[in-house]
C-alpha cells in the first residue's frame, strides 16, 4: 500500500470547498470529508467532490448498535467513496456488519477502518472520563486486534502507534494517522502528534492533515511540503 497525504476538508459549505480545490491545478489530493461539512452539505458534496476526481475518505464515526450500523454502511456504499469509518469501541459485532453493509452485490466495497482512541485522548482522560483504566498504548492495541479480527482493513490512531500495531496486526493493516503537524505549528487540541517525516519513520500509511494545509498562506505548496516530507 503506497503512502498517501489525505487533506482534511474541515470546512463548513460547499463554495469553501470548491475555492480551496480550485487551488489544486496540478494535483488531485486525497480528501477526506468530515462530519462538518457532511451534515452541511449532504451526500451531493461527496459526489462532487468525486467527480472533479478525487478519492474521498468519508470520515463519520459511526457507533450504534449493528443494524443500524449495516444499513447505514449500505447507503454510504453507494456513494462511490474509496475510505469510510466507525468507532472500534461499537464491538466486534458492529464491524463485521459494517463490513456487511459495505460490500456492494459484485463484492467490491471501500476501505474500511475503525478509530481506536482520538488523538485529543490521553491516559487522565481516558481514565477519568472513560473509566478505561489501562495503558493506553494497550487499548489502542487492543482495539487494532478487534478490528482486524472482524475483517476491516485498518484502523485509525496516532503516528506514535502505527508501528506497534503493523507489529500486532501486520504490515499490511493499514494506519491511518491524524494529529501531523509541521515542527513549527500550533497542535490546537490534539495530544498525540508528529511531524510528517517522523509520521513516516514510524510506519503511518496515510498521515491526515487538516489546519496545518487549509490553514496556510499557501494550501498549494503546505501540501506539496507534506507530500514531500512523508512520501518522499
Amino acid at each position: 500500500m503506497g503512502k498517501d497525504v489525505i487533506v482534511a476538508l474541515d470546512l463548513d459549505c460547499r463554495k469553501k470547498v470548491v475555492d480551496f480545490l480550485d487551488r489544486f491545478t496540478e494535483e488531485k489530493p486525497f480528501v477526506k470529508i468530515g462530519m462538518e461539512l457532511f451534515y452541511a452539505e449532504g451526500p451531493a458534496i461527496v459526489r462532487e467532490i468525486k467527480a472533479r476526481g478525487h478519492k474521498v475518505f468519508l470520515d463519520l464515526k459511526l457507533h450504534d448498535i449493528p443494524n443500524t450500523v449495516q444499513r447505514t454502511m449500505a447507503v454510504v456504499s453507494g456513494l462511490d467513496i474509496d475510505m469510510v469509518n466507525l468507532h472500534a469501541a461499537g464491538t466486534k459485532a458492529m464491524m463485521e456488519a459494517a463490513l456487511t453493509g459495505l460490500t456492494r452485490p459484485d463484492g467490491s466495497r471501500p476501505l474500511l477502518i475503525a478509530v481506536t482512541q482520538l488523538t485529543s485522548t490521553n491516559q487522565q482522560r481516558m481514565e477519568e472520563e472513560l473509566l478505561i483504566h489501562q495503558p493506553l498504548d494497550q487499548v489502542v492495541m487492543h482495539y487494532a486486534k478487534c478490528a482486524a479480527e472482524a475483517g476491516l482493513d485498518g484502523v485509525v490512531c496516532s503516528p506514535l502507534e502505527a508501528g506497534e500495531v503493523h507489529e500486532v496486526c501486520g504490515k499490511g493493516f493499514l494506519t491511518v494517522t491524524p494529529g501531523v503537524r509541521f515542527a513549527e505549528s500550533e497542535v490546537g487540541d490534539q495530544v498525540r502528534v508528529t511531524t510528517p517525516a517522523r509520521a513516516k519513520e514510524l510506519g503511518s500509511d496515510y498521515i491526515v492533515v487538516g489546519r496545518p494545509i487549509l490553514r496556510a498562506e499557501d494550501p498549494v505548496a503546505a501540501y506539496r511540503r507534506c507530500v514531500a516530507e512523508f512520501v518522499g
